[in-house]
């Protein structure tokens, strides 16, 4: 009689695993708005590395699939809060030591004269060893119009460690989708390394008010309808304008929304309620620089300092 998958020795800790897996999946669907294609390829891979677990404990044979991965993007729209997720799936399922990311840039890599980059490369890799390594902006690395630039032997050490050591570390590259596919085609052998490839799409000014919803509810605040209405013109308005970074100019945004609640409510500090310090007014939203007529201030600070007592 065949032995079901349930009856085989391990098998059960294997399924615990994947109960374990589908628990940060529900955690990323509850904590990121939007991102069903990302989401959905994340699951995938999920189902790939639970099936590979079962198939190792029932005797067959199962290489260790590649797990390098690209994300790309423009910034805010998550990469690094999936790279966290991504790193608790990995671990638990056993193909980590450790659901660590240690996120990194060129800088950190890349050594400023000879005998410099090496040292540094291996460090990061030292502290990356059994976890996520998370390289930001991935394609800075390599600077082909610098015939003195370093970049190109930390590539080399980083494309040896990906072979060799994949039991051990996971590489994300992270960055703008058509810089990466340039950085590529002139390092074939990264791309030869890398196996799965996520693009995080843009949210929608709906995500937006989603995104900010939830912000405010994880810090206790909440808009009262009027200045939901007067965020998502606001986001119809800097989504225009000069490096808007989505999730990341959200939380800006409500940070000096909370600026501005303060400087209303100081004045009257003693007699406040629970839902005076809870509530972002409509007002607190429109005395953004955005819905005036102010010129030469920088699009990312858009809310004058308002000092206690005054609304700006």
């Amino acid at each position: 009689m065949a032995q079901t998958i349930e009856t085989l020795p391990s098998a059960v800790k294997a399924l615990d695993d994947a109960d374990a897996v589908e628990s940060v999946l529900s955690e990323l669907d509850r904590e990121l708005v939007g991102l069903g294609p990302v989401k959905e390829r994340i699951r995938e891979m999920a189902a790939l590395l639970v099936i590979d677990k079962l198939r190792r404990e029932a005797g067959l044979d199962s290489s260790r699939p590649s797990l390098h991965m690209t994300f790309t993007g423009n910034p805010g729209t998550g990469k690094t809060t999936v790279a966290l997720k991504m790193a608790e799936i990995l671990h638990r399922l056993g193909y980590i030591a450790k659901p660590k990311v240690v996120s990194v840039t060129r800088d950190d890599l890349v050594g400023q004269y000879v005998g410099h980059t090496a040292p540094k490369t291996r460090d990061v890799l030292k502290r990356a060893k059994g976890g996520v390594l998370f390289i930001d902006e991935a394609y800075y690395l390599y600077r082909p119009e610098n015939e003195r630039d370093y970049g190109q032997e930390s590539i080399e050490i980083l494309l040896q460690v990906m072979e060799t050591e994949r039991d051990d570390l996971v590489v994300v590259l992270a960055g703008y989708k058509d810089r990466m596919e340039t950085f590529f085609k002139s390092n074939p052998g990264m791309g030869s390394r890398v196996a799965h490839h996520l693009h995080f799409p843009d949210f929608t000014p709906d995500e937006l008010v989603q995104i900010a919803d939830l912000m405010m509810g994880q810090q206790q605040y909440e808009f009262e309808p009027e200045a939901r209405e007067a965020f998502r013109e606001y986001i119809n308005r800097r989504v225009e304008r000069p490096r808007f970074a989505y999730g990341r100019s959200i939380r800006n945004a409500i940070d000096r929304a909370r600026m501005r609640q303060a400087g209303r409510l100081y004045s009257n500090r003693e007699d406040l309620t629970r839902e005076d310090l809870v509530t972002i007014k409509a007002e607190d939203i429109l005395a953004s620089s955005l819905f005036g007529d102010e010129e030469g201030e920088s699009p990312d600070d858009d809310a004058k300092p308002t000092a206690p007592g005054n609304v700006s």
